[in-house]
């Protein structure tokens, strides 16, 4: 029997490590320096020993911005060699055997692991993973992404297109979803993670692409108590949600 739990680390900003019974997938790493002197998944960067915990890694990347993409995770095939590799189109590698370079709308299989790709507002790609009896959704840089600087019609622009692009979702039942609480859309920040918990209803939403604005978390989760969706307050780089148990 398949048991249903993952322990999450917050890596930094939408970087994020997700450990289930039998595998390690990582999404969007790009800050490969630690907290303190010490390298450690506790600290917020991936080492061998985390690669090495588990027999499947997959490493998503959802486009290739600075701060989702840093190509240090073509190293780790030094620690582990079954390391598979699910990357934007617009990520520019040389083609090799472990590396998927995907556009959206598109599926992959992968032994017993399932993967849809979906679109963005921005660039590249967001993640649907089905991995060990969990629903996983990752968004990347889709976001509700309204913009004081904006005219009006470009802000109704965007929010018709993230909204379009989640009718997509409707019907997945997801246990997890990270998505975007950006500080810099100032008092917009939550419009995408509200739509989210309001629309598709995960078990569970993970907040990201927050950096180092910790505090927006804690509004995030003030913001959706009321409704039946389960957030997370996060306090710092490397930390472990652990949801063992929560399915």
């Amino acid at each position: 029997m398949i048991q249903r739990e993952a322990e999450i680390y917050h890596l930094y900003h939408s970087g994020v490590a997700v450990e289930t019974s039998n595998s390690f997938l990582i999404f969007d790493y790009f800050n490969d320096s630690p907290v303190g002197q010490e390298r450690s998944i506790e600290n917020g960067v991936i080492t061998a020993d985390s690669l090495q915990a588990k027999d499947n890694n997959l490493v998503f990347v959802s486009h290739n911005h600075a701060d989702h993409f840093n190509s240090v995770i073509f190293d780790w095939v030094k620690n582990n060699s079954n390391i598979n590799y699910i990357l934007s189109d617009d990520i520019d590698v040389s083609d090799k055997s472990n590396y998927y370079k995907v556009k959206e709308y598109q599926k992959l299989e992968l032994d017993d692991i399932y993967i849809e790709t979906y679109g963005t507002t921005d660039q590249g790609v967001s993640f649907y993973v089905e991995v060990d009896g969990l629903n996983i959704f990752h968004s990347g840089d889709l976001n509700w992404w309204h913009w004081k600087k904006f005219t009006t019609k470009e802000q109704k622009r965007e929010e018709e297109d993230y909204k379009a692009e989640l009718n997509k979702l409707k019907g997945k039942e997801i246990d997890i979803a990270f998505v975007p609480v950006d500080p810099r859309l100032e008092e917009f920040y939550y419009l995408a993670g509200r739509y989210f918990a309001e629309n598709i209803q995960p078990k569970l939403i993970v907040p990201i692409h927050f950096r180092d604005n910790y505090y927006i978390t804690t509004d995030f989760a003030a913001e959706i108590k009321e409704l039946p969706v389960e957030t997370v307050e996060i306090k710092r780089r490397g930390e472990k949600i652990n949801e063992a148990g929560r399915w």
